[in-house]
């Protein structure tokens, strides 16, 4: 009987540490019971402010350009690396992390890029891992529309992504020179 208990507690053990998906250590807090807690430490005092996730872009401190969107379960951080010298593509270094979503998606059918001048244009291609918890990749745009320049005139830019565990993300730049 001994053998069996010791095979039962071992597929159980496994079974979280596959399902936590990230690291062990996560199974370890699911089998680690919580301290009991008084009342009073639970809930913050009246006076003070409840702090939830973003449910629009910010911008990121360590790089002026970066934008960041945490709605749902994904966090989703947008860099544009050549906005200053374009060549042939318009790219974006995004980077999705998230403990409970999939992120086998193709970005390049899920963004778009728009102008203050009215126009779009959908990306040429999605440069990265496909699955995991943490994708990071390049998404490129070619930067010419009908033979001009896609960002002629424009002021500013936004960057679309639809479908990313909520239903739309805007991403907004201001164009230097505009």
């Amino acid at each position: 009987m001994k053998i069996k208990s010791k095979i039962g507690i071992l597929v159980l053990l496994s079974t979280i540490i596959l399902l936590s998906g990230c690291n062990v250590q996560s199974a370890v807090d699911v089998l680690t019971p919580l301290p009991s807690l008084p009342t009073e430490t639970i809930r913050p005092p009246a006076e003070t402010p409840i702090v939830t996730a973003p449910s629009v872009e910010t911008t990121t401190p360590e790089n002026e350009s970066g934008r960041e969107d945490a709605q749902g379960n994904v966090v989703v951080y947008v860099t544009p690396l050549n906005l200053e010298q374009q060549g042939e593509t318009l790219d974006f270094e995004i980077t999705m992390d998230t403990h409970s979503v999939d992120l086998s998606m193709d970005l390049s059918q899920l963004a778009s890029l728009t102008t203050d001048t009215g126009k779009t244009i959908q990306p040429l291609k999605w440069d990265a891992p496909m699955g995991g918890h943490h994708v990071s990749g390049v998404l490129s745009f070619q930067s010419s529309l009908d033979g001009s320049p896609f960002l002629e005139g424009a002021a500013t830019i936004k960057l679309t992504l639809v479908n990313v565990d909520v239903p739309e993300r805007n991403f907004t730049w201001q164009l230097n020179g505009q």
